[in-house]
């Protein structure tokens, strides 16, 4: 794919203005620095993203997502979170705004059900909506917690998802880990990072609460219920700090005006178990891919 020419790289500070020391970020420059960063053709690639940490990005989310593309390339798979658990989830588990315990049942009797091709994705940044509009996207089929991908693995990395296993063992996330994918935390901290959380399934009797969401069946939309973990992401903080002091598997660099980390699924994975282990019980013998 050729880059665009409309817009030039400048490397230059803006001053006297509202963007007075931003500089101009372009596909082709962010596709530079990821390339600098080690994102390599032929990755897949799982991207947590803030658009607004690159800088003034010409094009904004599209661009970005280009830049992401040309990097992998086509042999490549770029992949996404594409959650949908903000709203789509009991009502007596909202917050901000938490609403009236009197609205809980028409609310669980009229929400509507997910639909991957039309349940837009909330809380994990213009980046990653622009990925699950792209042509040719795919979708998993959590109602919760979906993930978007692009590219040559899309289909088989997103064939699978449980509704027992949000991000477990039967989720995109152990497919990605058996893929050998990436990583990339484009301006955004280890609290966001969604692998850490396919180690708490791994813990030995980790705590369990029921879910309720809206789904589409053959037979019309559905309120449904299951059994899964109380996962945890407030420590992901700490966790993911010391995974970069201790562990030589963390690549940090600039990409625009962010600082990235790129990483392997397997070496995060296996990193937060030992360490959640110690927080939160002992280890129980699990068979990796």
């Amino acid at each position: 794919m050729t880059p665009p020419v409309a817009c030039v790289w400048q490397n230059a500070l803006v001053t006297g203005s509202r963007l007075a020391g931003r500089t101009l970020q372009t596909r082709v420059s962010l596709a530079t620095d990821l390339r600098r960063l080690g994102v390599v053709a032929g990755e897949t690639l799982l991207v947590h993203s803030s658009l607004s940490s690159l800088g003034w990005v010409c094009g904004g989310s599209v661009a970005v997502v280009l830049a992401l593309l040309d990097v992998v390339g086509p042999e490549g798979t770029l992949v996404v979170p594409a959650q949908t658990a903000a709203e789509n989830r009991d009502p007596s588990r909202y917050r901000d705004p938490a609403v009236p315990d009197a609205w809980w049942p028409a609310i669980r009797e009229n929400l509507p059900g997910y639909d991957p091709a039309v349940t837009p994705s909330r809380g994990v940044g213009a980046v990653a909506e622009q990925v699950r509009t792209w042509p040719g996207a795919l979708r998993s089929g959590h109602p919760q917690t979906s993930f978007a991908a692009v590219g040559a693995a899309a289909d088989w990395l997103l064939a699978e998802h449980r509704l027992d296993s949000p991000l477990g063992e039967g989720s995109p996330l152990a497919r990605l880990e058996e893929a050998g994918a990436q990583v990339l935390l484009l301006g955004v901290g280890f609290d966001k990072c969604t692998a850490f959380h396919l180690a708490e399934y791994r813990l030995p009797d980790p705590p369990r609460r029921s879910n309720g969401c809206a789904v589409v069946t053959p037979d019309g939309r559905q309120w449904v219920t299951y059994d899964g973990l109380a996962l945890d992401d407030s420590d992901f903080g700490a966790l993911g700090s010391d995974f970069e002091t201790h562990s030589a598997q963390v690549r940090r660099g600039r990409v625009g005006e962010s600082t990235v980390r790129l990483f392997p699924v397997r070496a995060a994975t296996a990193f937060a178990l030992e360490w959640l282990v110690a927080k939160r019980g002992s280890v129980r013998e699990v068979r990796l891919p």
